[in-house]
Protein backbone atom coordinates (compact mmCIF):
# COMPACT_ATOMS: atom_id res chain seq x y z
CA UNK A 1 0.00 0.00 0.00
CA UNK A 2 1.35 3.42 -0.95
CA UNK A 3 0.75 6.51 1.12
CA UNK A 4 1.10 10.16 0.36
CA UNK A 5 4.50 11.63 1.10
CA UNK A 6 4.77 12.55 4.77
CA UNK A 7 7.14 14.98 6.44
CA UNK A 8 9.76 13.85 8.93
CA UNK A 9 8.98 15.31 12.33
CA UNK A 10 11.63 17.04 14.45
CA UNK A 11 11.41 17.22 18.24
CA UNK A 12 13.84 18.67 20.77
CA UNK A 13 15.34 16.22 23.25
CA UNK A 14 13.42 18.03 26.00
CA UNK A 15 10.09 16.84 24.56
CA UNK A 16 8.03 14.73 26.95
CA UNK A 17 8.83 11.03 26.56
CA UNK A 18 5.21 9.96 25.85
CA UNK A 19 5.06 12.41 22.93
CA UNK A 20 8.30 11.06 21.43
CA UNK A 21 7.00 7.51 21.79
CA UNK A 22 3.73 8.54 20.12
CA UNK A 23 5.48 10.13 17.12
CA UNK A 24 7.72 7.10 16.72
CA UNK A 25 4.71 4.77 16.77
CA UNK A 26 2.78 6.87 14.25
CA UNK A 27 5.53 7.82 11.79
CA UNK A 28 8.11 5.09 12.35
CA UNK A 29 10.91 7.63 12.73
CA UNK A 30 11.73 11.14 13.88
CA UNK A 31 14.66 13.47 14.35
CA UNK A 32 15.47 14.26 17.97
CA UNK A 33 17.39 17.50 18.16
CA UNK A 34 20.16 17.70 20.75
CA UNK A 35 19.87 14.06 21.79
CA UNK A 36 23.62 13.58 22.33
CA UNK A 37 26.20 15.92 23.89
CA UNK A 38 28.27 17.63 21.21
CA UNK A 39 31.50 16.93 23.09
CA UNK A 40 30.83 13.18 22.97
CA UNK A 41 30.06 13.33 19.26
CA UNK A 42 33.21 15.38 18.60
CA UNK A 43 35.32 12.73 20.33
CA UNK A 44 33.62 9.97 18.35
CA UNK A 45 34.02 11.90 15.09
CA UNK A 46 37.75 12.38 15.62
CA UNK A 47 38.26 8.68 16.27
CA UNK A 48 36.16 7.63 13.26
CA UNK A 49 38.01 10.03 10.98
CA UNK A 50 41.36 8.58 12.06
CA UNK A 51 40.19 4.97 11.76
CA UNK A 52 38.64 5.53 8.32
CA UNK A 53 42.12 6.01 6.88
CA UNK A 54 42.65 2.26 7.28
CA UNK A 55 39.74 1.32 5.01
CA UNK A 56 39.25 1.57 1.28
CA UNK A 57 35.96 2.88 -0.14
CA UNK A 58 33.55 0.05 -0.88
CA UNK A 59 34.69 -1.80 2.23
CA UNK A 60 32.38 -2.95 5.00
CA UNK A 61 32.38 -5.50 7.76
CA UNK A 62 29.42 -7.19 6.10
CA UNK A 63 28.49 -8.13 2.54
CA UNK A 64 28.85 -5.65 -0.31
CA UNK A 65 25.78 -6.60 -2.31
CA UNK A 66 22.14 -7.34 -1.66
CA UNK A 67 19.88 -8.88 -4.29
CA UNK A 68 22.56 -8.22 -6.90
CA UNK A 69 22.69 -4.49 -6.13
CA UNK A 70 25.30 -2.48 -4.32
CA UNK A 71 24.36 -2.10 -0.67
CA UNK A 72 27.51 -0.56 0.77
CA UNK A 73 28.38 1.72 -2.17
CA UNK A 74 31.56 1.94 -4.21
CA UNK A 75 32.66 5.18 -2.55
CA UNK A 76 31.38 4.44 0.94
CA UNK A 77 33.35 3.33 3.99
CA UNK A 78 31.67 1.31 6.73
CA UNK A 79 33.26 -0.29 9.78
CA UNK A 80 32.22 -1.50 13.21
CA UNK A 81 33.85 -2.16 16.63
CA UNK A 82 33.63 1.52 17.50
CA UNK A 83 34.29 0.95 21.19
CA UNK A 84 37.76 -0.19 20.18
CA UNK A 85 38.62 3.26 18.89
CA UNK A 86 36.95 5.58 21.40
CA UNK A 87 35.43 5.40 24.88
CA UNK A 88 32.82 7.87 23.59
CA UNK A 89 31.04 4.85 22.14
CA UNK A 90 30.25 3.66 25.67
CA UNK A 91 28.90 7.10 26.51
CA UNK A 92 26.43 6.72 23.64
CA UNK A 93 25.30 3.37 25.07
CA UNK A 94 24.57 5.10 28.38
CA UNK A 95 22.44 7.87 26.85
CA UNK A 96 19.36 8.10 29.05
CA UNK A 97 16.87 9.23 26.41
CA UNK A 98 17.98 6.55 23.95
CA UNK A 99 17.62 3.98 26.73
CA UNK A 100 14.11 5.17 27.61
CA UNK A 101 12.94 5.06 24.00
CA UNK A 102 14.47 1.64 23.39
CA UNK A 103 12.97 0.31 26.62
CA UNK A 104 9.54 1.48 25.48
CA UNK A 105 9.92 -0.07 22.03
CA UNK A 106 11.58 -3.40 22.84
CA UNK A 107 11.12 -4.40 26.47
CA UNK A 108 7.38 -5.20 26.21
CA UNK A 109 8.18 -8.30 24.15
CA UNK A 110 11.67 -9.29 25.19
CA UNK A 111 12.65 -8.24 28.68
CA UNK A 112 16.17 -7.45 27.49
CA UNK A 113 18.00 -6.27 24.38
CA UNK A 114 21.56 -5.84 23.18
CA UNK A 115 23.61 -4.01 20.57
CA UNK A 116 22.82 -5.01 17.02
CA UNK A 117 25.59 -2.89 15.53
CA UNK A 118 27.52 0.30 16.10
CA UNK A 119 28.96 1.25 12.74
CA UNK A 120 30.60 4.22 11.06
CA UNK A 121 28.92 5.02 7.73
CA UNK A 122 30.84 7.49 5.59
CA UNK A 123 29.35 8.29 2.17
CA UNK A 124 31.83 9.76 -0.30
CA UNK A 125 31.34 12.29 -3.12
CA UNK A 126 29.53 10.94 -6.17
CA UNK A 127 27.89 8.05 -4.30
CA UNK A 128 24.49 6.95 -5.55
CA UNK A 129 21.60 6.41 -3.18
CA UNK A 130 21.59 3.15 -1.24
CA UNK A 131 18.82 0.70 -2.05
CA UNK A 132 15.80 1.15 0.19
CA UNK A 133 15.31 -1.50 2.85
CA UNK A 134 13.87 -2.37 6.27
CA UNK A 135 16.37 -3.30 8.99
CA UNK A 136 13.99 -5.83 10.57
CA UNK A 137 14.33 -7.98 7.44
CA UNK A 138 17.69 -9.15 8.72
CA UNK A 139 15.42 -11.60 10.55
CA UNK A 140 12.75 -12.43 7.92
CA UNK A 141 11.90 -15.78 9.49
CA UNK A 142 10.40 -13.84 12.37
CA UNK A 143 8.94 -10.83 10.56
CA UNK A 144 7.45 -12.33 7.38
CA UNK A 145 4.90 -14.70 8.96
CA UNK A 146 3.53 -12.01 11.28
CA UNK A 147 3.69 -8.93 9.04
CA UNK A 148 2.30 -6.29 9.47
CA UNK A 149 1.55 -7.21 13.07
CA UNK A 150 4.99 -8.43 14.13
CA UNK A 151 6.20 -6.64 17.28
CA UNK A 152 9.17 -4.31 17.10
CA UNK A 153 12.46 -6.21 17.25
CA UNK A 154 15.06 -3.55 16.48
CA UNK A 155 15.42 0.19 16.99
CA UNK A 156 18.12 2.35 15.41
CA UNK A 157 19.68 5.77 15.61
CA UNK A 158 21.54 7.44 12.76
CA UNK A 159 23.91 9.88 14.43
CA UNK A 160 25.67 12.64 12.45
CA UNK A 161 29.34 13.13 13.18
CA UNK A 162 29.23 16.37 11.18
CA UNK A 163 26.33 18.52 10.01
CA UNK A 164 24.46 16.60 7.31
CA UNK A 165 22.34 18.02 4.49
CA UNK A 166 20.51 16.42 1.59
CA UNK A 167 23.26 17.12 -0.94
CA UNK A 168 25.89 15.26 1.05
CA UNK A 169 23.78 12.11 1.38
CA UNK A 170 21.45 12.47 4.36
CA UNK A 171 19.61 9.26 5.18
CA UNK A 172 16.31 9.06 3.35
CA UNK A 173 13.19 7.62 4.97
CA UNK A 174 9.55 7.04 4.11
CA UNK A 175 7.58 8.07 7.20
CA UNK A 176 4.63 5.76 7.79
CA UNK A 177 6.07 2.88 5.76
CA UNK A 178 6.38 0.77 8.92
CA UNK A 179 2.60 0.40 8.77
CA UNK A 180 2.34 -0.72 5.15
CA UNK A 181 0.51 -4.00 4.66
CA UNK A 182 3.08 -5.52 2.32
CA UNK A 183 6.55 -6.07 3.76
CA UNK A 184 7.99 -6.47 0.26
CA UNK A 185 6.80 -3.00 -0.73
CA UNK A 186 9.80 -0.72 -0.18
CA UNK A 187 8.38 2.22 -2.11
CA UNK A 188 10.42 4.50 -4.35
CA UNK A 189 13.03 7.20 -3.88
CA UNK A 190 10.40 9.79 -4.82
CA UNK A 191 8.52 8.93 -1.63
CA UNK A 192 11.51 9.50 0.64
CA UNK A 193 12.45 12.56 2.65
CA UNK A 194 15.96 13.53 3.71
CA UNK A 195 16.92 13.46 7.39
CA UNK A 196 19.04 16.61 7.56
CA UNK A 197 20.70 16.98 10.96
CA UNK A 198 23.25 18.90 12.98
CA UNK A 199 25.84 17.53 15.37
CA UNK A 200 24.07 16.32 18.52
CA UNK A 201 20.87 15.33 16.68
CA UNK A 202 19.79 11.78 15.89
CA UNK A 203 17.39 10.11 13.50
CA UNK A 204 15.59 7.49 15.57
CA UNK A 205 13.66 4.90 13.57
CA UNK A 206 11.83 1.60 13.71
CA UNK A 207 13.30 -1.53 12.18
CA UNK A 208 10.17 -1.70 10.03
CA UNK A 209 10.70 1.75 8.47
CA UNK A 210 11.84 1.91 4.84
CA UNK A 211 15.04 3.92 4.56
CA UNK A 212 18.44 4.11 2.87
CA UNK A 213 21.53 6.24 2.62
CA UNK A 214 21.10 9.23 0.32
CA UNK A 215 23.08 10.10 -2.80
CA UNK A 216 26.10 12.32 -2.22
CA UNK A 217 25.92 14.74 -5.14
CA UNK A 218 28.82 16.87 -3.95
CA UNK A 219 32.31 16.72 -5.41
CA UNK A 220 34.35 17.32 -2.28
CA UNK A 221 32.39 16.48 0.88
CA UNK A 222 31.87 13.22 2.79
CA UNK A 223 28.72 12.41 4.71
CA UNK A 224 30.05 11.43 8.13
CA UNK A 225 27.67 9.55 10.42
CA UNK A 226 27.37 6.46 12.56
CA UNK A 227 24.59 3.98 13.12
CA UNK A 228 23.77 2.53 16.54
CA UNK A 229 21.03 -0.04 16.85
CA UNK A 230 19.61 -2.48 19.38
CA UNK A 231 17.88 -5.82 18.84
CA UNK A 232 15.78 -7.97 21.17
CA UNK A 233 17.91 -10.26 23.31
CA UNK A 234 16.72 -13.54 21.81
CA UNK A 235 17.87 -12.70 18.28
CA UNK A 236 21.40 -12.83 16.89
CA UNK A 237 22.81 -9.34 16.25
CA UNK A 238 24.82 -8.31 13.19
CA UNK A 239 27.90 -7.40 15.21
CA UNK A 240 29.69 -10.05 17.31
CA UNK A 241 30.28 -7.77 20.29
CA UNK A 242 30.59 -10.61 22.84
CA UNK A 243 33.81 -11.81 21.20
CA UNK A 244 34.91 -8.38 20.02
CA UNK A 245 35.40 -7.02 23.54
CA UNK A 246 37.14 -8.72 26.43
CA UNK A 247 35.88 -8.78 30.01
CA UNK A 248 38.92 -6.72 30.98
CA UNK A 249 38.08 -4.02 28.45
CA UNK A 250 34.52 -3.71 29.77
CA UNK A 251 35.38 -3.99 33.47
CA UNK A 252 35.23 -0.18 34.07
CA UNK A 253 31.75 0.14 32.58
CA UNK A 254 28.23 -0.31 33.91
CA UNK A 255 26.17 -3.50 33.89
CA UNK A 256 24.05 -1.91 31.17
CA UNK A 257 27.06 -1.57 28.86
CA UNK A 258 28.17 -5.10 29.65
CA UNK A 259 24.71 -6.50 28.92
CA UNK A 260 24.36 -4.48 25.70
CA UNK A 261 27.67 -5.91 24.48
CA UNK A 262 26.84 -9.50 25.43
CA UNK A 263 28.96 -9.79 28.57
CA UNK A 264 26.02 -10.40 30.90
CA UNK A 265 23.28 -12.98 30.43
CA UNK A 266 19.90 -12.31 28.86
CA UNK A 267 17.26 -11.98 31.56
CA UNK A 268 13.67 -11.91 30.23
CA UNK A 269 11.99 -10.88 33.47
CA UNK A 270 9.26 -9.72 33.82
CA UNK A 271 8.51 -11.46 30.53
CA UNK A 272 8.20 -15.27 30.60
CA UNK A 273 11.15 -17.46 29.69
CA UNK A 274 14.49 -18.52 31.07
CA UNK A 275 17.90 -16.93 31.01
CA UNK A 276 19.99 -17.17 27.83
CA UNK A 277 23.64 -16.62 27.01
CA UNK A 278 24.73 -17.95 30.39
CA UNK A 279 28.37 -17.69 31.45
CA UNK A 280 30.26 -19.51 34.16
CA UNK A 281 32.03 -17.02 36.38
CA UNK A 282 34.27 -18.41 39.09
CA UNK A 283 34.17 -16.36 42.26
CA UNK A 284 37.43 -16.20 44.18
CA UNK A 285 37.12 -15.70 47.90
CA UNK A 286 39.80 -13.89 49.84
Amino acid sequence: MKVEKMSLKRCPATTDLPELISVLAKDGGLIIEGMFPKAVIAEMAEAVEAQSQHFKPGHATQGKAQDGKEFVGANTIRFSSLGKISSAFFDLLENQLFAQLTDAALLPICGSYWVNTGQAMLIGPGSTAQILHRDCMNWPQYCDPLWPNCPEITLSAMIPLDDIDEAVGATRVIPGSHLWQNADDIGTQKQTVAAEMRVGDALLYSGKLVHGGGANITTDRWRKAMHLSFVVGWLTPEEASPIDYTSEELAPYSDRVKRLLGHLSYDPRPQPGGGLWLRHVREIED
